[in-house]
């Protein structure tokens, strides 16, 4: 029986091949999920558990979630992509999320990385220092 380590190693080359310079392909990741159609590893429930975590962790690696409380200009949204390719050096593309519990201000995730400049940030940030 396959152990769950080599899972994680195949899931890990399978996510490699399905990069094209640096970025997730969606072709290439069709041709990975129709390999393993015809040829299933021998626990493909945790192969693709694994791969499909490690795509997805790839996709967010490359996206900038953008919530606010109001509108957000397109020169604004502009600004953060460029902003956020020069300091993580890969582009990045901002998608906008309406959030009304921010009050103001914006909250800006990029993979595990949080950049948070909101009245609610500041008011919890007030109320733990307290």
């Amino acid at each position: 029986m396959q152990s769950s380590r080599q899972s994680q190693q195949l899931a890990r080359h399978l996510c490699h091949l399905s990069l094209d310079d640096g970025t997730v392909s969606a072709p290439r990741v069709g041709a990975v999920l129709s390999f393993l159609q015809r040829h299933p590893p021998r626990q493909p429930l945790t192969v693709l558990k694994h791969y499909r975590r490690l795509i997805a962790r790839e996709l967010a690696r490359r996206q900038a979630v953008v919530e606010h409380a109001g509108v957000v200009d397109a020169r604004i949204l502009a600004d953060i992509e460029a902003a956020m390719s020069r300091r993580y050096r890969r582009t990045i593309a901002a998608v906008t999320r309406p959030n009304p519990g921010l009050i103001a201000g914006l909250r800006i995730r990029v993979g595990d990385d949080l950049y948070e400049s909101s009245v609610a940030g500041q008011l919890a940030a007030l109320t733990v220092s307290d």
